[in-house]
């Protein structure tokens, strides 16, 4: 791959064979290495932009329940405010794979900044817009920078941290996303009751996207001074301008999609399906463009069922993300803060989720317990955990927050500890010239679920009165995402 001003690619591999070997002084006590400072960078690029992205949620169910801005004369609440969390992961769906493929070519810190700066500044814009169209273009907006984040993360980890080590890695630095989804679903109801000290009760949702966004900004600014090493004013220049080329003919896909759709008269269901046959088209359409390039990262098959398992782990993480106070709400029938502290055991379990899964994945590697063992055993427990909390919530006349937070908070234990040691999985199975390819086509496809995800849940929300049925379908995607991850064939490394 040639060289562009700014890449760090070549330094990034030159220093992981450098440092791996000095990881202990001589007393056995483990050094802070550079790779423990991006580690904490990174891990601050998730918290900010999952908030970005997870407060959509609540506000959307506080107009709900408050009767206020675009929701507040909608037939069918839920399943409008789904379709626009969907479509705000349309956006960030699309553009997975580019935001992978560019950070390959221009560099992963590059892109890095680039998303964090790009999101931030979105999100402020976010409390200033008024009306639903308007809204939901903003939305994609944010998601469109926001989807060039992962891909590079996942590919920097990789590149500089010891094998031995990498899934700790990546837990750790995803625990941001936990965090994140934890400040968006605890804090709003605080954030709001700050903005009606500023604004009118029907603005006051706005303050929420002003204080996320300027704490998306001055992150962004502290990555990319702490990058400064590996970055030019060119090379970001470039990266934007070319991200914002991809951005700006998905966004006006979406947003076709969108118009045609709503023209047409489809409901919310119809419009979210046609979205994710967008995504698909776009997969084919990359494979067709650069099927030489990008070959070995879609047509090999256990990369393939492993993108295909994502589509499960999103639809699962962005449902209670996105409904888990309204969920909590309308079984127990509290007020909007103790559903959001409740729904926050959800969240709050990645602190300790992520981490613990990808300590457990790299000492089970060196035992030779293999990473598809563990990440099959969490699943599985996931699974039979979500059946319990459909089942308690179809059963209970009364559901109590004290069990439903308990069962919400060990689902997610294991859900939160699988994902990292997929990511690794992801690493190991891609050729390490095209990890950022990976990871993006992996998100690519695995953002399907999330696109469907509020706006299916939303629409049986509206048509059944309750959320027992949606929790159902979560639970019974969770089991068909179990048993194609058995399908997979792996082999640990031979040097593990």
């Amino acid at each position: 791959m040639k060289a562009v001003p700014g890449d760090p690619s070549s330094a990034e591999q030159g220093t992981e064979g450098a440092e791996t070997s000095e990881t202990t002084e001589p007393g056995g006590r483990r050094r802070w290495r550079s790779w423990h400072t991006l580690w904490v960078l990174l891990l601050l690029g998730w918290t900010v932009s999952a908030a970005d992205r997870a407060v959509t949620g609540p506000v959307v169910t506080w107009m709900i329940d408050n009767g206020v801005g675009f929701l507040a004369d909608a037939e069918n609440p839920h399943a409008l405010g789904g379709l626009v969390g969907g479509l705000f992961f349309a956006g960030y769906m699309l553009t997975q794979f580019p935001g992978g493929y560019l950070g390959d070519r221009y560099g992963h810190r590059t892109l890095i900044v680039v998303s964090l700066l790009w999101a931030g500044v979105a999100t402020l814009l976010t409390g200033f817009i008024g009306g639903l169209v308007a809204f939901i273009v903003v939305r994609v907006v944010t998601g469109l920078g926001e989807g060039a984040f992962y891909s590079n993360d996942r590919t920097l980890i990789t590149a500089t941290t010891p094998e031995r080590d990498r899934s700790l890695a990546m837990g750790v630095v995803i625990t941001g996303l936990s965090i994140g989804i934890t400040i968006a679903i605890v804090f709003t109801p605080e954030l709001v009751e700050f903005g009606e000290l500023f604004l009118a009760h029907v603005d006051a949702w706005r303050m929420v996207f002003w204080v996320l966004g300027l704490a998306t900004v001055v992150v962004g600014v502290v990555v990319g001074w702490w990058f400064r090493a590996h970055l030019t004013f060119s090379g970001l220049s470039r990266a934007t301008l070319h991200l914002g080329a991809y951005a700006a003919v998905s966004l006006g896909l979406v947003m076709a999609v969108y118009w045609l759709g709503t023209s047409a008269g489809l409901s919310e269901l119809w419009v979210a399906l046609l979205e994710v046959a967008l995504a698909v088209g776009l997969v084919l359409f990359a494979l067709a463009r650069k099927g030489t390039e990008i070959g070995p990262v879609i047509r090999n098959r256990d990369l393939f069922l492993l993108y295909v398992c994502n589509i499960a782990i999103l639809w699962n993480l962005w449902f209670f993300s996105f409904w888990s106070v309204s969920i909590v709400a309308g079984a127990a029938d509290s007020s909007f803060m103790n559903a959001a502290l409740t729904a926050g055991f959800n969240a709050g379990a990645g602190i300790l989720g992520f981490p613990a899964g990808g300590w457990l994945s790299d000492h089970g590697l060196r035992r030779g317990w293999g990473r598809k063992g563990m990440m099959l055993t969490f699943t599985g427990v996931q699974a039979v955990l979500t059946v319990a909390f459909a089942w308690y919530l179809s059963a209970a006349a009364r559901p109590s927050l004290w069990i439903m937070g308990l069962l919400l908070f060990t689902a997610s234990l294991f859900f939160n500890a699988l994902q990292p040691v997929g990511h690794a999985l992801t690493a190991e199975l891609a050729p390490p010239r095209l990890r950022g390819s990976a990871f993006g086509m992996e998100n690519l496809i695995g953002e399907m679920g999330a696109v469907l995800s509020p706006a299916i849940s939303g629409v049986l929300r509206d048509r059944t009165g309750g959320w027992a049925a949606a929790v159902w379908m979560d639970a019974a995607i969770v089991v068909v995402g179990f048993c194609i991850l058995t399908q997979v064939r792996y082999r640990p490394p031979a040097d593990a």
